[in-house]
């Protein structure tokens, strides 16, 4: 027994690729002492880098995101996307499960966060005002910035990633696997780690801004619920906890995963229901929320295109850009998790299927939570804007918005263990994911070692602790994913064409063999 372990840990030393397991803990320890001694020069740093990248150059961003969204609808309607993502023949999952996955394995923590305050954070800024003021507009932009543009990054990439793993069976699970097709033999050199480098580290910066900003919400939740002190030292105890349950439940492996997401749904549906029934605002906010789809489907193209190039606003710099960044770098992980669990679909069901998934999801939740509190900033019940406006933070004044419900305490509580039950259920898809990273080969089949999982489970927790010691605005968070998601953005283009050149070749080889 005792010769078996020693066999299995030489065997794990021999598998681990050193480089990009070590150079990124070094690196986020770096940074998390930079944040925490020299808050101040940091922000500094992060606010001029994302100035050239967010202002100067943020048409990129916008490209990109529109490229995707015609890419992935490309990808499900033309010939590609009767190709199958493996040999089985019916799909891994039922069409629940998986779509349960999909959801939670993305930024749901954030978008409860988000869905509940967003409308306030876009209704004080002028360009609200010049398009017709918040009753028509902030209830729509919420859907467009995490509506099809920010879920095509992952359904394009989750295809190009199925693809490798089912299709074509390769055993690096490695953003630069997927580049092979166009970069060929380069990836296995110097060119191969830096990309899974710099996906590895933008990954940390886009995993660091969820937990920086919606953990102190859970702060917020708790310290009304049970008459704790609302603090930074609550808030790092809170990211702690998460990680022991998500560190916790990645051990019992997919089906853990699985099993988490489904549960986390349900709590998920009950909040929705409590505020769409017991807020008394039932009309109000499903009238606003096919309003405001019908406003988007109307404006979309306008939308994705505006940049303000007469800077008369910051609108779509604070926002808009920093959306489809925040989005790119959360693309290093989970559209892997979203193609490994598509084994058996067709690319046009996991194109489609995974719009249908994601934008459910994200609209009810959006509809729901963030339309309850608009009711009654325009109704005059809540003044959140003016509160905001006083100096009261987000965190507070969602929780104010909560006092307006019958059981207020219910409520916060539901909401609190939903986000922790999200937050475990997306930090499992994405630590899963990440430690392939630390495999020099891992079949698609195989998942990673317990204590390599562990490893990134805990290298998660530090740069959010970090960020959240040192105070960071809001600002601060954003530009830590613009700056991240300036390479990524060159690398899952190499991905996308990549995914087109390898899937042409193989429906070429496919017709052969009929003949």
């Amino acid at each position: 027994m005792e010769k078996e372990k020693k066999k299995e840990k030489v065997n794990l030393k021999e598998q681990i690729a050193w480089s990009t397991t070590l150079i990124p803990l070094a690196g986020i320890l770096l940074l998390g002492v930079l944040f925490m001694v020299f808050p101040d020069g940091s922000k500094h740093v992060l606010e001029v880098v994302r100035s050239f990248l967010g202002d100067q150059i943020g048409i990129y961003y916008l490209l990109i995101g529109l490229g995707f969204l015609i890419c992935s609808i490309y990808m499900g309607l033309s010939r590609f996307g009767k190709i199958k993502l493996g040999n089985l023949e019916k799909p891994q999952y039922s069409n629940f499960t998986w779509g349960t996955m999909i959801f939670t394995s993305t930024m749901a923590a954030d978008i409860l966060f988000y869905s509940l305050c967003e409308w306030a954070l876009y209704a004080a800024d002028p360009h609200i005002d010049d398009m017709g003021g918040i009753e028509q507009w902030a209830s729509v932009y919420p859907l467009f910035h995490w509506g099809p543009i920010p879920w095509s990054f992952y359904i394009v990439l989750a295809v190009a990633f199925g693809f490798m793993l089912h299709v074509r069976g390769r055993k690096r699970q490695k953003f630069s696997e997927a580049c092979r097709p166009v970069l060929g033999k380069h990836v296995d050199g110097v060119w191969g780690k830096v990309i899974d480098l710099i996906a590895v580290f933008a990954l940390l910066a886009g995993t660091a801004t969820t937990f920086s900003l919606a953990t102190p919400l859970l702060g917020e939740a708790l310290s009304s619920v049970f008459g704790f002190s609302a603090s930074i030292t609550l808030s790092i105890c809170i990211l702690i906890l998460i990680a022991v349950v998500y560190t916790l439940t990645v051990w019992f492996g997919m089906k853990g995963i699985s099993k988490l997401a489904t549960f986390c749904t349900y709590f998920f549906f009950a909040l929705l229901i409590y505020i769409l029934v017991g807020g008394g605002e039932t009309r109000y906010i499903l009238e606003t929320g096919l309003s405001s789809i019908g406003k988007l489907t109307q404006n979309f193209i306008g939308l994705a295109t505006w940049s303000d190039p007469l800077r008369k606003s910051t609108f779509a710099q604070d926002w808009t850009i920093y959306y489809w960044a925040y989005w790119m770098v959360w693309c290093v992980a989970t559209p892997f998790f979203i193609g490994t669990i598509s084994k058996g679909r067709t690319i046009r069901n996991t194109v489609f299927g995974g719009y249908f998934w994601g934008l459910a999801g994200t609209f009810t939740s959006f509809i729901i939570l963030g339309n309850y509190g608009l009711a009654k900033q325009l109704k005059g019940e809540l003044d959140t804007l003016g509160f905001i406006a006083d100096g009261g933070t987000l965190q507070q004044a969602i929780v104010k918005i909560f006092g307006t419900l019958p059981l207020p305490w219910l409520g916060l509580l539901l909401l609190a263990i939903t986000m922790i039950a999200f937050y475990s259920t997306t930090f499992d898809a994405l630590t899963m994911v990440v430690s392939s990273y630390s495999y020099k080969e891992l079949p698609a089949d195989q998942e990673p070692d317990k204590r390599i999982r562990t490893f990134w489970a805990v290298l998660f927790i530090i740069l959010p602790i970090a960020l959240i010691f040192s105070e960071n605005t809001m600002t601060s968070l954003q530009s830590v994913s613009i700056i991240a998601a300036f390479p990524v953005g060159i690398i899952i283009i190499t991905i996308a064409a990549s995914f087109f050149k390898d899937a042409g070749a193989y429906l070429k080889e496919q017709e052969k063999e009929k003949k």
